[in-house]
């Protein structure tokens, strides 16, 4: 009887949990999202074979770095303005870049240390001296191991690495699960999740939808670093809702995650970057970057100097607001006033030592108890009457709105429509221009 009680109570804690505005994030999910930029290192045989689909047989004696500098790399990532990075420790074609007890083809069958080296390792180490959060990738397809035919065997071998890569290298903020090329195949995720739970527990897992419907992460969509301009966090997976912020990822180079020689002419613009950054940290995503070290073990020049070029905008633009408002609408700028929020969900400040000139708002919502907005406007007061500069539906952890240039004594969110109460973590105006 007790049983039937218990169960009956869950079943109507899970059915009215299947409502929209009530599903909410994990800790770990909101730390996530604070990060809002990663970086996803690509290295291995493809690098020395000038392609980006290994077939499994290459060479393990080809892979030899003779300058392999991580430090470089994570420096270059901070740079760029990334707070973590995620090591692809072993790609589609099956060679580990991390000595693992289930197969010797990696780095342990390659020259590089004698066969005695850990590339994830010395990644991790790196990524942490400077400050950033670590995560791996570990492909489920592998294009080398045998055992890939026998589903059973195949489960076995691959939770074996997870466990390998779980317990070695401290706290994973991510893993990366990539669902390239193995369709069609069954997968015991159920173990493989169990597997790495048990060593990682606040660990995020991305995956797309369609891979694996109870993630903590999905993929947007696209390589093209552009999430959808309406952007909500919880996705309905399978019919079953869960709270899964996007992930937009997407090479420095065009169409190459891994290096080639004479690609410069690929590198994406700081223009390029910029209006990447635009289209998914402003529209509440998260941005990762493809970074691609050469055969060296280093990152190209001119990629280290636009990873920093990069950064360096970010930080013009965005460093310093013109307003200061967080959740409790409060103002510490001597130059600003504000009003409490009414009935309308109007949020106001008005400017105190005259007009002031901007081209674009940020404003993101506090998401610890969901997601609400889902039509708002912004307003500028000119020459005494406010005007509508922008609107849109979503914002969630993040919005930017840019907008033809105004100079006005005050500005003003209006939130038109909403799931629920609405909270508002922080709004500023900014000035793009140079």
């Amino acid at each position: 009887m007790i049983r039937a009680s218990g169960l009956l109570l869950l079943s109507t804690v899970l059915m009215s949990a299947q409502n929209f505005a009530d599903v909410r994030p994990s800790p770990q999910q909101l730390s996530w999202q604070d990060l809002e930029i990663g970086v996803l290192v690509h290295f291995g045989p493809n690098t020395w074979m000038n392609r980006e689909w290994g077939d499994g047989t290459a060479d393990p004696a080809i892979f030899n770095p003779q300058q392999f500098d991580p430090d470089q790399w994570a420096r270059a990532a901070k740079a760029a303005g990334a707070k973590y990075l995620v090591m692809v420790s072993k790609h589609h074609d099956g060679f580990c870049l991390f000595p693992s007890g289930e197969t010797k083809y990696g780095v342990a069958s390659s020259p590089w240390r004698n066969g005695k080296g850990d590339v994830v390792k010395e990644v991790e180490q790196a990524v942490r001296k400077n400050g950033l959060r670590f995560g791996v990738y570990l492909s489920p397809w592998d294009r080398h191991e045998p055992k890939y035919k026998d589903l059973a065997a195949y489960d076995k071998y691959y939770a074996h690495q997870v466990t390998e890569l779980a317990s070695r290298y401290g706290e994973l903020t991510e893993f990366w699960l990539d669902g390239a090329g193995s369709e069609g195949h069954v997968y015991d995720f159920t173990n493989y999740i169990r597997t790495l739970r048990t060593y990682q527990p606040n660990t995020s897992i991305f995956a797309d939808v369609g891979l694996l419907p109870y993630a903590d992460i999905r993929w947007v969509g696209n390589e093209s670093g552009v999430a959808n301009e309406e952007n909500w966090n919880v996705v309905d997976a399978y019919q079953m809702l869960r709270w899964r912020p996007a992930e937009a990822d997407t090479p420095l180079r065009d169409e190459h995650w891994f290096w080639h020689p004479n690609s410069e002419s690929r590198l994406k613009s700081v223009e390029k970057l910029m209006e990447i950054y635009h289209q998914t940290v402003g529209r509440g995503a998260q941005l990762v970057l493809g970074i691609a070290p050469d055969n060296r073990g280093l990152l190209p020049e001119v990629d280290v100097k636009r990873l920093e070029e990069f950064g360096a905008e970010v930080k013009r633009i965005y460093g310093k607001g013109l307003l200061c408002t967080h959740a409790t609408v409060v103002c510490t700028d001597d130059h600003l006033s504000t009003s409490e929020p009414g009935p309308t969900l109007d949020w106001t400040l008005m400017f105190r030592d005259g007009p002031v000139t901007f081209d674009r708002a940020v404003t993101m919502e506090e998401l610890t108890n969901g997601q609400g907005i889902r039509k708002y406007e912004l307003r500028a007061m000119v020459n005494g009457k406010w005007k509508t500069v922008a609107s849109g539906s979503t914002i969630g952890h993040k919005k930017i709105d840019i907008f033809p240039a105004v100079t006005a004594t005050g500005v003003s969110l209006v939130v038109k429509a909403s799931l629920g109460p609405v909270q508002i973590r922080s709004f500023d105006v900014f000035n793009g221009a140079k």
